[in-house]
């Protein structure tokens, strides 16, 4: 994420911090998934419903539960694409996401 955001022009330390965790929090990955979700496999979606009715065991401190299983959903779909090797999949799957939010940042 943050080599995605420095490469942005002319962002001083504080506004590099503030870009990323407009990608990384719960609340933006719940919002990423949500646009994505319809290019995802079935394979793919199965991880995620997966990933998203797992017990979590922690309660979220800075986002609602709705957004904190979406995210956690998404994060077992990164893990899934990651480890069983499939890396270009998770590159494309990420540029996606950033050029839909940067879209809807429009």
């Amino acid at each position: 994420m943050r080599q995605h955001v420095m490469a942005k022009p002319n962002l001083r330390p504080h506004h590099l911090h503030g870009q990323s965790t407009k990608y990384v929090s719960a609340k933006a990955q719940a919002r990423l998934l949500a646009l994505l979700e319809s290019q995802l496999s079935d394979d793919e979606k199965d991880v995620v419903r997966q990933g998203r009715n797992a017990k979590s065991g922690t309660v979220p401190k800075n986002a609602n539960v709705l957004d904190y299983r979406q995210a956690t959903a998404f994060e077992s779909l990164v893990g899934y694409l990651y480890y069983t090797g499939a890396h270009d999949r998770l590159r494309e799957l990420i540029a996606a996401g950033f050029q839909l939010l940067e879209e809807e940042e429009r």
